[in-house]
């Protein structure tokens, strides 16, 4: 869901959900699609990948976001509904992973794989896949090349339909990248066009770590202070979410 959720066709239910999601209030968003989620499996598979996300920011809520995906994969039935299932497997599989809860790094390839073989190219669920996989490559993996071909097919499958959410991840990954090779002007052009996405989209939960990114690739102290200063204010007001800024924000903690 990462690559989703902003509203199309100004739906009152998917503005509520976008509204809460993007302030880190996953479970009343998730609430939301309560009774829609029985028998829907589209609303079954957001609400899991809500519910997923809330355990990637916040490192709690494992076993509800484990059920609420059964439940979405009990009802996929379609090759897409089942290759989006898989794709939310992978990633929460993932999360638990890269957050040392549990090493599932098995199970996340195996369900990536088999999105991969479900999910038609370029469907818009493709983007979000290979933008999944390339956090595996670069996180699981240490396989930065192998990131940066997926995270540039995210790119494009994200510019191809119009997803500017989506957009802005592959915006800061691909940033990331070039920061560790020491391409400044590349980083800094990267993390700001992530920054700039997820403020025109109201995006506050992603607007920290936007913010902390562009500032590790700022050369002038007075500006990356700033922008230091302006994460930890956002980090503040939204309780400490993302748990994982704590450590980058020593003064938020």
């Amino acid at each position: 869901m990462s690559g989703t959720g902003t509203n199309a066709g100004d739906d009152p239910l998917q503005t509520a959900v976008w509204r809460l999601r993007s302030r880190g209030c996953w479970a009343d968003a998730a609430a939301l699609l309560d009774r829609l989620a029985v028998g829907d499996p589209a609303a079954a598979l957001q609400r899991a990948a809500l519910l997923g996300e809330r355990c990637l920011y916040t490192e709690q809520g494992w076993a509800e976001a484990e059920d609420a995906l059964r439940a979405a994969e009990a009802l996929a039935h379609t090759d897409e509904e089942r290759g989006a299932a898989a794709c939310e497997r992978g990633q929460l599989a993932y999360a638990a992973t890269l957050l040392k809860v549990r090493d599932r790094v098995d199970e996340a390839r195996s369900a990536f794989g088999r999105a991969a073989a479900l999910i038609a190219p370029g469907a818009a669920g493709r983007a979000l896949l290979d933008f999944r996989r390339g956090l595996m490559a670069e996180n699981l993996s240490d396989a930065p090349q192998a990131a940066r071909a997926a995270y540039r097919r995210a790119h494009a499958g994200a510019t191809a339909h119009g997803d500017p959410l989506l957009l802005s991840f592959t915006w800061r990954h691909l940033a990331g990248l070039a920061l560790r090779e020491g391409e400044l002007a590349e980083a800094r052009r990267g993390f700001s066009e992530s920054l700039r996405l997820r403020e025109e989209l109201g995006y506050l939960v992603g607007t920290a770590p936007a913010l902390v990114s562009l500032a590790e690739a700022e050369p002038e102290p007075e500006t990356k202070a700033r922008l230091t200063a302006e994460a930890t204010r956002l980090f503040r007001l939204l309780g400490g979410v993302p748990t994982w800024l704590a450590g980058v924000l020593p003064a938020a903690a």
